[in-house]
């Protein structure tokens, strides 16, 4: 635990700051350390079979070179229940590296093609038009808007439910009518969302597997 004070506080002040914040300061290092174990269960092992969680639900990812898929090609296998699989024309002892960008090529063309549908979806219901949707790779930020109508979703929404990516896609357009998070905003996002909160939640909570 490191504290930081200005130092005209006195030693004495910051102590009994600390005892006076103690239940706190120890619960949340206990969420931390939690934290950081969860993080470091999901890191993704890039090898033939690595599980990966694809709209809410798993993904297998297989290694086939045979003549039956084109080298470096991606075939989706849909399940109707279980798991689903992504069969990569790589061999076997493709470097993780390889694994890693051809896995994520694939669902960032997912991920493009369902935003495009799902801002389709949400838009005349919000009377708003958006003009271009790219995709963000960004560390903490899920999504954003720009007055101008130009959409940014981030591509690792595709892990999540449809119900979560919807919330996103609701959210962002809703900025095209109210810039700000005021009530107005939520109030436009229940429109067509009426259990945001709800999902909200999930994707702050939910851990998502960790890309390297």
């Amino acid at each position: 635990l490191e504290v930081s004070a200005p130092r005209w506080v006195t030693l004495g002040e910051v102590e009994s700051a600390l005892h006076e914040k103690a239940d706190w300061i120890a619960r949340k290092l206990v969420e931390m350390q939690e934290r950081q174990q969860q993080l470091g269960a999901a890191r993704i092992v890039w090898r033939d079979g690595v599980l990966l969680p694809y709209l809410g639900e798993q993904l297998k990812v297989v290694l086939d070179s045979s003549n039956a898929l084109k080298k470096n090609s991606a075939q989706f296998e849909p399940e109707t229940h279980g798991t689903h699989t992504l069969r990569l024309g790589l061999p076997l002892h493709a470097e993780p590296e390889q694994i890693r960008d051809a896995v994520q090529a694939w669902l960032m063309r997912q991920a493009k093609a369902l935003f495009v549908e799902r801002l389709n979806h949400f838009a005349p219901q919000l009377g708003v038009q958006w003009q271009r949707v790219s995709l963000s790779s960004a560390a903490t930020r899920w999504g954003s808007a720009g007055a101008d109508g130009a959409i940014r979703l981030n591509w690792r929404l595709i892990h999540h439910k449809l119900d979560v990516i919807d919330y996103v896609v609701a959210h962002e357009l809703s900025h095209l009518r109210v810039m700000d998070h005021s009530p107005l905003f939520w109030e436009t996002v229940r429109t067509v969302v009426p259990d945001y909160a709800s999902r909200r939640a999930q994707l702050r909570d939910e851990t998502l597997p960790q890309w390297a």
